[in-house]
């Protein structure tokens, strides 16, 4: 074998070990990678589907979902303090809907033990009252249940100086900022509705609001005027009072000043 063989043969041996040695690539492994941190976690009783106002509350309609705990209201029901939630609440009505995946909030349901949906979800203390109301007195059917309204009575009025002139109508505001419960027999929206054309609207009313409404259905017509939804928080600017028998109120109308004694 000649020198030029030699010294190839070398060259191509060096040439074989840089390329195994490139190709192998460095030997060094890559860090292990660092685990991720769990954050702590608990199981909330949640809605499974949609619950609608005044929906009784069955067993499908309830599951349990992790929740992070630091997320977790006091309000919660949690499995953790109540494993039988789930037949505790079973049976109870929805005082407020829920949407699905909504936690459970006991303050939203109410147990009806054997009453109606209406006077279980009916606040301590409020009555519900029905009045009869048309696509005229309704605001045209856009009114909805859980909007609020204002009571307006009209009624004809004499002129007892000109008992020959036509009757005069006067109209006022008895009721304001009342929560709607129901049209005809509907408590909720079904449907994404935007109207409800009916005939019967049932309204939550304090007591004393009851006495009032039932005088004034005697008295006129009713209509219902629709308050706007960033009117819902605000309180109302004069509180319906009760007004005694004998008692004198002042009313202002057309800058004329009179005095009527109330009669109950």
């Amino acid at each position: 074998m000649n020198t030029a063989r030699i010294v190839v043969l070398a060259i191509a041996i060096g040439a074989g070990g840089v390329a195994a040695y490139l190709a192998s690539g460095p030997s060094q492994k890559p860090a292990p990678a660092q685990p991720v941190a769990q954050l702590p976690t608990v199981d909330v009783l949640v809605a499974k589907s949609e619950i609608g106002l005044g929906q009784t509350v069955k067993p499908g309609d309830l599951q349990w979902q992790t929740w992070p705990t630091a997320s977790a209201s006091a309000a919660f029901i949690k499995r953790t303090e109540r494993p039988n939630a789930t037949t505790e609440i079973t049976g109870s009505i929805a005082r407020s809907p829920f949407i699905a995946g909504e936690p459970i909030r006991e303050q939203k349901l109410v147990k009806a033990d054997g009453s109606g949906f209406m006077a279980a979800i009916l606040p301590s203390g409020m009555r519900a009252v029905s009045t009869e109301i048309s696509p005229e007195t309704g605001a045209g059917g856009f009114i909805l249940p859980n909007d609020h309204v204002d009571v307006i009575l009209s009624r004809h009025k004499k002129n007892p100086n000109h008992q020959e002139m036509a009757d005069t109508v006067v109209s006022e505001i008895i009721l304001s900022n009342i929560r709607v419960l129901a049209i005809d027999q509907a408590p909720n929206e079904k449907d994404g509705q935007t109207t409800v054309v009916g005939k019967t609207v049932t309204l939550e009313l304090k007591p004393e609001q009851t006495e009032t409404l039932a005088r004034a259905r005697q008295l006129g017509t009713l209509s219902l005027a629709l308050r706007s939804i960033a009117d819902l928080k605000q309180v109302a600017e004069t509180e319906d009072k009760p007004t005694r028998r004998g008692e004198s109120v002042n009313i202002i109308r057309f800058g004329i000043p009179s005095s009527v004694t109330a009669q109950q």
